[in-house]
C-alpha cells in the first residue's frame, strides 16, 4: 500500500513492479491485492497500461482498515468462552482495554501518515 501511495496520481502500478521493489513473491502479492481490492481500498485495471492504484487518497485510508482488510479483525478476542477463575476476569478486562486503545491508535493513523514517516526516515543523515 505504501508503494501505491507513493505512486498515487501517477497512474496504475503493476504488481510485478511492487513485488520486485518489496521483495515479495508475486503470487503472494496478488493474493494480498485481491483482498485489498475486495475491501475497496485499491482499484485494479487489466490489460496494457493496467495495474493497481489507491481507491481513495492515502489520507483517507486508516491503518485499521488495512489490517481488517488483510487480517479480518483488529483484535481477535474470543467472546464466547467465559473465564474459569476470577483472576481471568481481571486479565480479560486488561486485554479488552488494550484492544480498545490499540484500535483507537490504528484508526487515528492513515496511510499518508505512514508514508510521511517513511519520507522523514529516508532523509536522516548520520555523521
Amino acid at each position: 500500500m505504501l508503494e501505491l501511495a507513493q505512486q498515487h496520481g501517477q497512474g496504475p502500478v503493476q504488481s510485478h513492479e511492487i513485488a520486485a521493489r518489496q521483495d515479495i513473491p508475486e503470487p503472494y502479492l496478488n493474493q494480498l491485492l485481491t483482498q485489498l481490492r475486495k475491501a475497496g481500498l485499491i482499484v485494479s485495471r487489466r490489460g496494457p497500461g493496467g495495474g493497481h492504484y489507491l481507491a481513495r487518497p492515502a489520507s483517507e485510508i486508516t491503518v485499521a482498515e488495512l489490517i481488517v482488510a488483510l487480517e479480518g479483525s483488529l483484535w481477535p478476542v474470543d467472546e464466547g468462552n467465559e473465564p474459569r477463575r476470577s483472576t481471568c476476569y481481571a486479565l480479560r478486562e486488561l486485554w479488552q482495554e488494550l484492544s480498545k486503545e490499540t484500535e483507537r491508535i490504528l484508526r487515528s493513523h492513515t496511510l499518508a501518515d505512514l508514508l510521511d514517516r517513511e519520507h522523514r526516515r529516508a532523509f536522516i543523515y548520520h555523521i
